[in-house]
Formats: structure tokens, C-alpha cells, sequence
């Protein structure tokens, strides 16, 4: 069997990786996963960081082209394979597009990722929960929440009414945060919920949620 001429590096778990890989999922790319240990340290080993040299996973090679930041490579796969998912129809569309990858980047990602490494991850961190940091990030969250609940509201997606990336962005983190306490955030909003179970439902979520089990069990192989 050929090797892929597509491979991503990186641990399955990160919501990270799983963004570049749920881009290349959804696009019908046939890719190989090269599995790498947190734990061993892989990332900061030279060949890696020849690959990227801030040591972070996920790394995309495409033939001849290397790419990091999982942002950059969804936009990459879905430019090359399925333009459609950056809202190609419309500068308008395109604009929206971008516009929801922002507030996903720097709006919700990294509240909900405080919330999930705190709630899911600490014992293999090797530390307690700090749970103030998990009230202070709920608070914040739940008013970000509100925002999308209105937009929501107002359009079956984040960029209008279409999927995009800027929807789909938003999967791994929230996958991990929706199997914490504090699911009932989501739940609670009617139009977030609905847009949330949609994304949940797409087979090529499904398929990347198997790559990352949340819970007691699942994060234990976070370090594998």
C-alpha cells in the first residue's frame, strides 16, 4: 500500500491536531497519522523541530509543503480540496468566514480550553484542579455564549447559512468541553445547542471524536 502523500504528526487527543485533522476528514483527503509521545517528548526532538520550531503539534506535510498551526492547515486542506468551507461564494461569505475563525480563536478557545485542562486533564498533569480558574473561565464563557446564541439566532451558522470552517473550527475544543460539568452552558442556549449536536453529527466528527475519548479514561492516553 502507498504511503499518503499527505501525513500529519502530532497526538490524536490534542484538539489541535484533531482540528487539522478534522479539515482533512471532511474534505475526503486521504492522510497518514504519524503518532508522536507527549510523554517522550517528541515534540522537542530535532527532526521535529525541523519540522516546526516552536516544538507544537499538529505539523501538515504536503508533498513538498510543511505547514504548523492547525488553523493554517485546515484553511490549506480546505483551499486545495474544499474551498466551499471558507465561504468561496462571496467576499461577504469569505469575510464572515474569517470573522468566526477570530472569536472561535480568541473569544471561546482559550476559555473553554482553561475549563477542559482543568476539569479533564489535571491528574495527568500531575496537579489538583484549580477550580478558581475554572469559575473565573465560566463566567467568561457564558457571556461569549450569549453572543453566539444571538447569532445563532439569526443564521443556521456562525458565517451565515452555510457550514463553514469557522463552524467546524470549533469541534475538538468543544468536544472536550461538553464532557466536563459544565455542558449544561450549551444546553441551556436553544440555538447553540441545536448548532452544536449538528456539528456533533457529521461523520466526519464522529470519526475524529474517536481519536479523542474525554473522561477519566480517555484522557489517561493524552501522554501515549
Amino acid at each position: 500500500m502507498a504511503t499518503s502523500a499527505v501525513k500529519v504528526y502530532g497526538w490524536a487527543i490534542s484538539p489541535f491536531v484533531s482540528r487539522a485533522l478534522l479539515a482533512l476528514e471532511e474534505a475526503g483527503v486521504d492522510y497518514e497519522l504519524v503518532p508522536m509521545s507527549r510523554q517522550a517528548g517528541d515534540h522537542h526532538r530535532p527532526e521535529h523541530l525541523a519540522r516546526n520550531p516552536f516544538g507544537k503539534v499538529p505539523v501538515l506535510e504536503d508533498g513538498d509543503l510543511t505547514l504548523f498551526e492547525s488553523r493554517a492547515i485546515a484553511r490549506h486542506v480546505l483551499r486545495k480540496h474544499k474551498p466551499e468551507l471558507l465561504g468561496t461564494g462571496s467576499l461577504e461569505q469569505a469575510a464572515m468566514v474569517d470573522v468566526w475563525l477570530e472569536v472561535e480563536a480568541h473569544q471561546l478557545s482559550p476559555l473553554a480550553i482553561a475549563i477542559v485542562v482543568e476539569c479533564i486533564f489535571t491528574p495527568f498533569l500531575g496537579r489538583e484542579r484549580n477550580q478558581a480558574v475554572v469559575d473565573e473561565n465560566v463566567e467568561k464563557l457564558k457571556k461569549v455564549l450569549e453572543v453566539y446564541e444571538a447569532r445563532l439566532s439569526k443564521s443556521k451558522y456562525l458565517a451565515g447559512d452555510f457550514l463553514s470552517l469557522a463552524d467546524l473550527s470549533h469541534f475538538t475544543i468543544m468536544h472536550g468541553f461538553m464532557a466536563t460539568e459544565y455542558a449544561a452552558l450549551v444546553e441551556a442556549l436553544p440555538h447553540v445547542s441545536a448548532w452544536w449536536e449538528g456539528l456533533a453529527a457529521r461523520p466526519a466528527a464522529k470519526k475524529v471524536a474517536e481519536f479523542m475519548p474525554v473522561g477519566t479514561a480517555g484522557a489517561s492516553k493524552k501522554h501515549e
